[in-house]
């Protein structure tokens, strides 16, 4: 991951250096960091560091956590991150169910929802079935009182850089969050189109007051949840604090432009533009990627360092690539198609149209039950990656996985090991990458929050 650089005083760089700050109080954790510190650490001048600390504690996204005794002179105030000051939805949507979680700005899971799904349903009853799965974590996991539902704690560095960061096509199709969708306090007139709000045609174009839009005024004392907020309107009465969704699901994809190509399994999809088709519905910017990049984003997010393979065996069977601390996607989001890789020349057919790949081969011996050979035919991929990468350990994931971990790490390492013994080289460990079955959907709310830090792999 992107540590803590040399900043540079300059107005133009003031989001890269805000977001600097913030990564500075976010690993800092509940301890704090005092502004000198964060001097130091940043390369900026104290003065800098005082005016963005000073945005950051008015926008709410920081505040004192105490004073720390110096070595001369008075103690020194120490700032910590306000992690409910804003959050984030990642999504993984499966080829079987979705998984939603709410994550707040420190990456702590506060809310969850799972529920089936049929990824070959159809586009509208697949889209709509995560925007039931966003709204629901959203709404069960942050009630919000109306009088203050539309103050938003976010600094304005931080909502920039998601927004620069999501680019959707089309008449700026919610480049900005319901921040500015629906800006103001309960009482405070704003006027929104249905495009700028959720990029209605030009004939719904209704401008709403935000009294209108959630019914209520700032002396009436009413608590609503999110959904009740505003239901058929921007997805959070608070959804200022809502920076984003991130979703992830099986490839290929693009993930530039947020358009699916013939998922595996699923052809019908080719071409369709589900980061555009999920923020239209869902009112804040929405980033798309594989599952298994989400996953391995998460995983060095989380702190998982080097260079490393997130192999996921669930329905499917991919690969997410960290390289240097970075998520390697390729030039058209196509690297990690580990599951197609062909080990048996004319073996059994695949469902992306191939013969032999290691997904058909493995889910295949899965499903004879046969789970020893599940991971020596994982474990051969594995070896493949390794010797192509040199990568420093590979993690495994995923609900096939889960079901029997120990076999697939001994089976894998196995494999590993006598590939060690023939070139002479250290054995590269595997282990279960942690996260459980949340690892994708954490790694998908990673996909908005990276920016906002700094992270340029989000």
């Amino acid at each position: 991951m992107t540590g803590a650089g040399t900043g540079a005083n300059l107005l133009a760089l003031r989001s890269h250096n805000a977001a600097l700050v913030l990564d500075l109080l976010r690993t800092a954790g509940s301890d704090g960091i005092s502004r000198l510190e964060l001097a130091e650490r940043t390369g900026l001048t104290p003065q800098a560091v005082s005016k963005i600390t000073a945005r950051l504690r008015e926008d709410g996204l920081a505040a004192e956590a105490g004073r720390r005794a110096s070595t001369g002179g008075k103690p020194r105030t120490v700032l910590r991150l306000v992690p409910e000051a804003a959050y984030a939805v990642g999504v993984h949507l499966d080829r079987d169910e979705v998984r939603a979680v709410l994550v707040d700005l420190r990456g702590t899971v506060v809310g969850e929802r799972r529920a089936a799904l049929d990824l070959g349903a159809g586009a509208g009853a697949v889209l709509t079935a995560v925007t039931e799965a966003v709204r629901a974590t959203v709404a069960d996991a942050v009630p919000v009182p109306v009088a203050n539902s539309m103050r938003v704690p976010v600094a304005d560095e931080a909502r920039a850089t998601v927004k620069d960061a999501v680019q959707v096509p089309g008449a700026d199709a919610v480049r900005a969050t319901a921040t500015e969708a629906v800006r103001g306090t309960a009482t405070e007139a704003v006027h929104v189109t249905a495009t700028e709000a959720v990029r209605g045609t030009a004939t719904e174009a209704v401008h709403v007051t935000a009294t209108e839009a959630v019914r209520a005024t700032a002396t009436e004392a009413v608590h609503v949840t999110a959904t009740e907020a505003l239901p058929a309107g921007p997805l959070f009465a608070r959804a200022g604090s809502l920076l984003g969704v991130g979703v992830a699901l099986p490839g290929p994809l693009d993930h530039v432009r947020g358009v699916l190509h013939r998922v595996t399994g699923f052809p019908e999809w080719d071409g369709f533009p589900l980061r555009e088709a999920l923020a239209e519905r869902l009112g804040v910017p929405v980033v798309v990627d594989k599952d298994t990049n989400a996953a391995a984003l998460g995983l060095a997010a989380g702190g998982e360092g080097g260079s490393f393979a997130y192999l996921h065996l669930g329905t499917g069977l991919g690969a997410g690539l960290v390289i240097g601390g970075s998520v390697h996607r390729g030039a058209r989001t196509g690297a990690g198609e580990f599951g197609h890789q062909v080990i048996q020349l004319d073996g059994p057919p695949c469902t992306c149209g191939d013969r032999g790949c290691v997904e058909a081969l493995c889910l295949g011996a899965v499903a004879r039950g046969d789970v020893e050979e599940a991971a020596r035919v994982l474990g051969s991929g594995a070896a493949n990656l390794v010797g192509l990468l040199d990568i420093d350990v590979v993690l495994l994931g995923g609900r096939t996985v889960a079901a029997t971990p120990e076999a697939f790490v001994r089976g894998v390492g196995a494999v590993l090991g006598a590939r060690a013994r023939r070139t002479g080289e250290d054995a590269v460990p595997v282990r279960v990458a942690p996260g459980g079955g949340r690892a994708v959907a954490v790694g998908a709310a990673q996909l908005v929050l990276g920016p906002v830090f700094g992270r340029g792999d989000g």
